[in-house]
Order: C-alpha cells, then structure tokens, then sequence
C-alpha cells in the first residue's frame, strides 16, 4: 500500500538501512590461465571498519553517508531530524521503511517519534528478519560485490574517498 501510495505521489516513500565494510575485501571468484597465481597483497594495517547509512527512494534517489566506526544513535538521529525538516518544508507525507535495529527503536529514539509525526515523518518498521523487503540491501549488495569486490585499502580514509 505504501509502494501504490507512493507511486500515485500521495506521499514520499524512502527507505532506509547501514551496512558495515573493511579495508580488506574478499576476492571475487576468477580464473586464470594455467601456471599463474592470483595474488592480491595485503596491506600491514587491517584498519578500522567502515560504515554506510542511507536513503533509497527507488528511481529518485540514493542518498548515504560514511562513518568510520560504527553509525550510532546520534548520528541516526541528526539524519532522521533532517528528513523531519524536509517533510515539513515541503508539506509532503514522508514515510521511512527500516529494520528493527536497536537504534531504531532506542528509548531516545522513541521520545522523538511524535514530534516527527507532526512535522510530517512516518517511520514504517519491517517485520523481523525479513531484510530481503527492503530494496536498499540490493544496492548494499552492488556496492560490496561489483564496486569494493576484490580491492585493498591502505586505510580505511582512502577507502571512503574512493566511494565519493
């Protein structure tokens, strides 16, 4: 219903999720010719993980961000108060489809949820361990797969300027 709501252009329909990577990323599957080796050569320093958070509104935008560490509670606040700000701005209904994680559904997080409802911001929670029903794991995918599949970074700041 909400795809079909979004479609008519009664309301903005995004959806959002974080995904973790590391400097090292396996290598994809290829083959070589007889009497060669594939080598990849690892860097010294495994560095620190990386993460991404983002928006997917299907064919009109993709929107995330880096985050060396982790994406905390903080952080995931400041992005959903902005989308609060623009629904307002624009008047327009604005749901958000996401998982259950933990900083989804904190105490802190949850104190918040009226007043983005009144500044025009939905928030729409997938049923429990169905991540396959949200589309953004399929650019997750992409990215980790095709994009950062098979590549060494020195370090993880390297890593993030070559996605921007």
């Amino acid at each position: 219903m909400l795809e079909l709501a979004a479609a008519t252009g009664e309301l903005d329909l995004k959806y959002l999720d974080e995904s973790g990577f590391c400097a090292w990323s396996e290598p994809g599957y290829t083959y070589y010719f007889q009497g060669e080796q594939k080598r990849l050569e690892q860097t010294k320093r495994r560095g620190r993980r990386l993460s991404i958070i983002g928006f997917l509104q299907p064919l009109l935008s993709f929107v995330y961000g880096l985050v060396i560490g982790g994406v905390n509670r903080k952080s995931y606040i400041q992005m959903m108060e902005q989308e609060a700000e623009s629904a307002q701005r624009t008047g327009r209904t604005r749901v958000i489809v996401q998982d259950n994680g933990p900083i989804h559904r904190s105490l802190e997080v949850q104190k918040l949820w009226s007043k983005w409802e009144c500044m025009g911001l939905y928030i729409f929670f997938l049923p429990k361990y169905c991540s396959q029903m949200n589309p953004i794991e399929l650019e997750w995918q992409h990215l980790k797969k095709n994009e950062l599949s098979g590549r060494i970074f020195d370090d993880e700041y390297y890593h993030c300027l070559c996605r921007n």
